[in-house]
């Protein structure tokens, strides 16, 4: 109870510095809220945009691997893409070599993909990404179906003229609604369409979207690209398993069953490169975790200037109630009462200059930036609320300090 008691009087205690001088103490607290408002405004910020730029390369798929020719990254120095230029596609030869071997792939997948125009009547879009895959690709990559159904193993191993649509192709095309069973035409040749996708939204960059997809088996799309080096090159995919080290068990399964395919000699370096998507991911937020550093070390020099006023305001009030401090100690209370009495009050005072903060950050997430959407977590919120509480008990220890060493005879005696 004697700790409840202490609470509310070292609230009241706040409230009533708050009321005695009201501009002044707004203006002393307006550091920590400043600082608060920098640090926590940057944290959501960068945590926005890299969840936004992360969602942007969903289409790379997680915990996966590509067989590609050319690797994400070839380490430092010059990148020696004549080199990589030189190395043979992935094949559909080769996706069956996989698929019958691999022990360390949840699914394996081949795609091929080319940009097309679709048309329906005298409806047409362009630039829709025209995609050729094989059963097992929603095992892999996330193909959220919301109307109608994904194709039977039947329809890619016989190639049928059947397709998967994403919302906005099937809005142009379909303006009237009920896509699912219709006909449209692929490169002059007619397609049912079997099911939708669901809507994805604008990326910040112009990056594959689910919306702009078409989805056909793999065979059809055989009969209207040329597939291999001087066409369209199809990609190998394998989704490792659900483990810590299930994608390098995998990586080195695959790497090993690649080379006795393409008949590689031990002295012989890949001829292909094996990309995982978590690496655009990690290069991602090291990039972020560099400007949220910065832009904390930006902020904690608002917070520390917000420090500074929090202490002004407890030495003003250390020296208004001496006469109280002096009254308090002949009466009984212990050192460590007057200490922690003004220690909750600070703490009070900037936990209200922070929480101003968190308001001003929270109003941010409101303001409409295009495709960019802001959102403000849990955690930055108990950090912005943490960095209040320890400002204000760092600020107020020293003034508290000073009045739980006071003597209850001088303090009674000063004016």
């Amino acid at each position: 109870m004697i700790i409840f008691k202490l609470i509310w009087e070292s609230f009241r205690f706040a409230l009533q510095a708050l009321r005695s001088n009201l501009t002044r103490t707004v203006l002393s607290l307006l550091g920590v809220t400043i600082g608060i408002f920098a640090i926590i405004a940057v944290f959501t910020l960068v945590d926005s945009l890299e969840k936004n730029i992360k969602s942007s390369f969903s289409f790379l798929g997680t915990n996966v691997l590509r067989v590609d020719r050319f690797p994400f990254s070839s380490g430092p120095g010059e990148y020696p893409w004549w080199r990589y230029f030189r190395r043979p596609p992935a094949n559909y030869s080769e996706f069956v070599f996989l698929k019958d071997r691999l022990q360390n792939a949840e699914a394996i997948t081949i795609s091929a993909s080319a940009s097309a125009t679709l048309k329906r009547g005298s409806s047409s879009f362009e630039g829709a990404n025209l995609e050729g895959v094989v059963f097992d690709h929603k095992e892999v990559y996330d193909v959220p179906v919301v109307d109608g159904r994904f194709f039977t193993e039947l329809e890619i191993t016989a190639a049928r003229n059947v397709t998967v649509l994403g919302a906005k192709i099937a809005d142009a095309l379909f303006p009237e609604g009920d896509a699912v069973g219709k006909e449209m035409k692929i490169k002059g040749q007619k397609f049912v369409v079997i099911g939708l996708l669901e809507e994805e939204g604008e990326g910040l960059f112009d990056l594959p979207s689910k919306d702009d997809a078409c989805l056909i088996p793999f065979g059809s799309f055989g009969k209207m690209y040329y597939l291999g080096r001087w066409g369209v090159e199809p990609t190998i995919a394998a989704k490792g398993m659900d483990s810590d080290d299930g994608l390098i068990a995998l990586e080195n399964e695959m790497t090993g069953l690649l080379r006795g395919k393409r008949g590689l000699k031990p002295t012989e370096e890949d001829n292909f490169a094996l990309n995982k998507s978590e690496f655009i991911q990690n290069a991602i937020g090291a990039i972020f975790d560099v400007i949220s550093i910065a832009g904390a070390v930006i902020g904690g020099f608002s917070i520390l200037v917000g420090g500074f006023g929090i202490a002004n305001i407890m030495f003003v009030s250390v020296r208004e109630r001496t006469n109280i401090i002096g009254i308090q100690k002949s009466l009984g209370a212990k050192n460590y009462f007057i200490l922690l009495q003004f220690l909750f009050e600070s703490t009070f005072l900037s936990l209200f200059g922070g929480l101003a903060g968190l308001v001003l950050v929270f109003a941010i997430t409101f303001v409409p930036l295009g495709s960019l959407e802001i959102f403000m977590s849990a955690k930055n919120m108990i950090l912005g609320i943490g960095l209040s509480m320890v400002i204000g008990m760092l600020s107020g220890v020293v003034p508290a300090g000073i009045a739980a060493r006071m003597d209850p005879v001088e303090a009674i005696r000063t004016n």
